[in-house]
């Protein structure tokens, strides 16, 4: 596997973070240590914990990603995790380009491979430059899913066939969609997307994994752009979770009415994750507050309507918070500070949803 050269050198300032276009930024790996990727100016800074649920962490290291925009990461149950990005370029005649690029960190702590250039399936130069901002799906299989926003508010799609060849884009369909748009993966490897629109939030699904995607009805919301996020909260179901325009924090699972989860949310990405809280399976948030500190809610899954309560965690935040559970099943929480200092908390073993103190890596 061809393998881009890798920067080991340290810095004692890390670089102030562009930010992560997907929205989640803290992996769990097959070793069983969790990494941070902040895209930085013409790369990925990324740090990687030294063992499996230690407080030590290895110095920043840079993933070069030169002339790349809007990163978006998204793992595969192999432990793959994808960067997906947006380059923009000159061609020889001095001719705006645009290309989705792809590259792949296989093993936690490893370089990336060589970034591959995905295209865009628009001809004509200003339907290319319109062309936006990459997110990302991996089944059960393996197979990436590339969905992007066109400049008429559609959706397109590239993913691989079989045998790794990308299979040539796909247009979805759709109209009025923002940036922001939101693929989440069933553990049986069925992709859904949900995207932000002007008036009503659209809906993409496959009834089997490896399926067409069918259009689902619109959703009469309005998400935040940038805000969704969506877990397997139930077998083969979906929630997604955003910020509303119209103010609060709403729970959607296709065919449900939306619920209000109220907090008082920015418009930054809310990190959603499954943990078990005093021996429930719950689903935990945590987003920014509009006063920037980090919000967390934890409730037994799919009982939103019952209620949900926030506290605040005292921590500020600069873009959303990270979200994921270590290898010992404890609950990590992530933040970056306006310096570009990543501050790490783990679940503790009190009652209720308890945290450690923070620490910076």
């Amino acid at each position: 596997m061809p393998m881009s050269t890798v920067s080991g050198e340290s810095s004692s300032r890390a670089p102030e973070p562009v930010g992560v276009e997907g929205g989640r930024w803290l992996f769990l790996g097959k070793d069983g240590r969790l990494t941070v990727y902040l895209p930085v100016k013409d790369g990925i800074r990324r740090w990687t914990q030294e063992a499996p649920g230690v407080p030590r962490w290895s110095e920043p290291v840079l993933l070069p990603a030169p002339r790349t925009r809007f990163v978006s990461l998204v793992q595969g149950a192999d432990g793959y995790v994808h960067f997906l990005g947006r380059r923009d370029r000159r061609s020889p005649d001095g001719a705006a380009t645009v290309d989705i690029v792809h590259a792949i960190q296989y093993q936690t702590g490893r370089p990336l491979s060589e970034w591959r250039g995905l295209g865009n399936p628009f001809k004509d130069l200003e339907g290319a430059r319109k062309f936006g901002r990459p997110a990302g799906a991996v089944d059960h299989d393996g197979t990436v899913h590339v969905f992007v926003r066109d400049g008429a508010g559609g959706v397109h799609l590239r993913r691989e066939g079989k045998g790794g060849k990308w299979l040539p884009w796909q247009d979805l369909g759709g109209d009025q969609a923002l940036h922001g748009l939101a693929p989440a993966v069933t553990a049986s490897g069925r992709v859904e997307l949900l995207a932000p629109g002007r008036r009503a939030a659209l809906h993409w699904y496959q009834t089997e994994p490896g399926g067409d995607f069918l259009r689902g009805y619109d959703i009469p919301q309005t998400p935040a752009v940038g805000s969704v996020a969506g877990v397997e909260t139930a077998r083969e179901r979906l929630t997604f979770y955003w910020a509303d325009r119209a103010g609060g924090l709403i729970a959607q699972r296709p065919g449900v009415w939306p619920v209000a989860l109220g907090g008082g949310a920015d418009d930054t990405q809310i990190a959603a994750a499954r943990a078990y809280v005093d021996g429930y399976d719950c689903t935990v948030l945590a987003h920014r507050g509009v006063t920037g500190t980090i919000q967390l809610a934890a409730f037994v899954s799919e009982s939103e309507a019952n209620g949900v309560w926030w506290s605040d965690t005292g921590r500020g935040c600069v873009g959303g918070p990270g979200l994921a559970v270590d290898w010992h099943g404890a609950l990590t929480l992530a933040a970056v500070d306006e310096s570009g200092t990543v501050w790490i908390t783990h679940q503790t073993a009190g009652s209720g949803l308890s945290l450690g103190d923070w620490y910076r890596i």
